[in-house]
């Protein structure tokens, strides 16, 4: 399966963000790619801490956005992860940080709801995701072709029993699309996606933003496509818009998973 991970860097303008996914999307089908992947948060990135704002960039699944994608997916027969969208939440003024997916009929079969909030202090700037979003509570797992795959957001990754709960619903893929920053990025980025891949033998695909944005965080890019032996099958640079392609195989996995087969139990 050819997949195709968006790397781009997103602004507080929706209408650009997806104007400019969608263009990204058709180059991608164009080059044959039947699996895209897009970044966390890749229609709205800004100061969500400020309630108006985080109202205005929160939409209801399938709202617009989903719903820009839905007839690509049927058109060229290709699946969609939309790396996250921030959702609607009933009766709560935070909102949900929501990884959807499309299948290659252009039915939504899956959403997955960030579970770990990111907590941080990048210099002098504090993050606090529990601020403005609430904390999803279920694993997703979703077929694709001859993969299970399993959905997670960006901090996520660096709680490896989460993963290893997936390795043991028998997924193959593991999907971390994220806005990393630089500074963790340069630390942790790369390790964290190889681990999770060699501790579960599976298929990390991790699309993540790149550049600055209007609060002056800094996105590391680099996004990355790692094998289930933890080697690394493409990356993107961490300064520039660009589609990563690599192609996975079901057989690989199988492959991992005979050489060690008692690390999945």
């Amino acid at each position: 399966m050819k997949v195709a991970l968006l790397q781009f860097c997103a602004s507080v303008d929706k209408a650009a963000n997806l104007s400019n996914a969608l263009a990204l999307s058709q180059e991608a089908l164009g080059k044959g790619a039947q699996f895209i992947l897009l970044p966390e948060v890749f229609n709205f990135r800004g100061d969500t801490r400020n309630k108006e704002i985080l109202a205005q960039a929160t939409e209801k699944i399938p709202g617009p956005s989903v719903n820009a994608f839905i007839p690509l997916a049927k058109k060229y027969r290709a699946s969609f992860l939309l790396g996250s969208i921030l959702e609607k939440a009933a009766s709560d003024s935070r909102a949900y940080n929501t990884s959807v997916f499309i299948n290659s009929r252009g039915t939504i079969t899956a959403k997955y709801r960030k579970i770990h909030l990111f907590d941080a202090r990048i210099g002098d700037k504090i993050i606090r995701e529990a601020d403005c979003f609430k904390a999803g509570r279920q694993l997703t797992t979703v077929k694709i072709g001859e993969f299970r795959m399993g959905l997670s957001v960006c901090y996520d990754l660096r709680f490896p029993g989460l993963y290893q709960d997936y390795a043991r619903r028998g997924v193959e893929i593991l999907t971390a699309p994220s806005c990393f920053t630089k500074k963790t990025g340069e630390a942790h980025w790369e390790a964290l996606l190889r681990a999770r891949a060699i501790e579960n033998l599976s298929y990390v695909l991790a699309p993540n933003q790149v550049g600055t944005d209007v609060r002056g965080m800094h996105a590391y890019g680099h996004s990355m496509i790692i094998s289930p032996w933890g080697e690394i099958i493409a990356r993107g640079s961490g300064d520039a818009q660009e589609i990563v392609f690599g192609d996975i195989n079901i057989e690989e996995v199988r492959k991992a998973r005979q050489i060690l087969p008692g690390i999945i139990k």
